[in-house]
């Protein structure tokens, strides 16, 4: 794996998802490290294309209510566990759990293993409600998917943050999470 500045120069076999990730961030001036790889569907091809970047990619969880009438974008450090019940009392929702991957085409247009926040630029009618662990918003960088499980980027936090979400008209809650057993 090579770390790219940018966007790749030759976009043949790519996503369209993937190349109007690209053209939103380029056209709200957001640089980017970028690195192509085969889906990671473990903790070891993770770790790789971690050090790649030199950032921990979030981990981003598509949750639902049971009614599915609320979705929720959970992004915490890739290195935490997930519990509901931690979360569920920081949101007021109870019987939360993994949404549909219909949902998270439907709403973020990614498919399961994609999911990322530069899906909220496909969410143009602010279903979706961004939850941030604390710990995440405390790193100078995030690496998420550009909505395809085959690249990583590396974006600065204050970036995502500040100008990203801004231009997609998403807000967010903190949420702390602890992680553990």
């Amino acid at each position: 794996m090579e770390l790219f500045d940018g966007r790749p120069e030759n976009t043949d076999g790519r996503l369209p998802r993937e190349i109007r990730t690209y053209d939103y961030l380029d056209e709200l001036g957001i640089e980017y490290k970028r690195t192509d790889h085969e889906p990671a569907d473990n903790m070891e091809a993770c770790n790789k294309i971690d050090a790649v970047l030199g950032v921990l990619i979030c981990k981003n969880l598509f949750l639902c209510n049971r009614q599915k009438t609320n979705f929720y974008l959970l992004m915490m450090p890739g290195d935490k566990k997930f519990k509901t019940k931690e979360l569920s009392s920081q949101i007021n929702s109870a019987r939360l759990s993994f949404a549909d991957p219909e949902d998270m085409l439907k709403y973020l247009d990614i498919e399961p293993g994609a999911v990322s926040i530069m899906g909220l630029m496909n969410d143009t009618d602010h279903e979706v409600q961004l939850l941030i662990d604390e710990d995440v918003l405390k790193g100078e960088y995030i690496g998420c998917h550009p909505c395809v499980c085959t690249s990583s980027l590396k974006l600065r936090t204050a970036d995502v943050v500040e100008r990203f979400l801004k231009a997609t008209g998403h807000t967010y809650k903190v949420v702390h999470l602890i992680g553990e057993d």
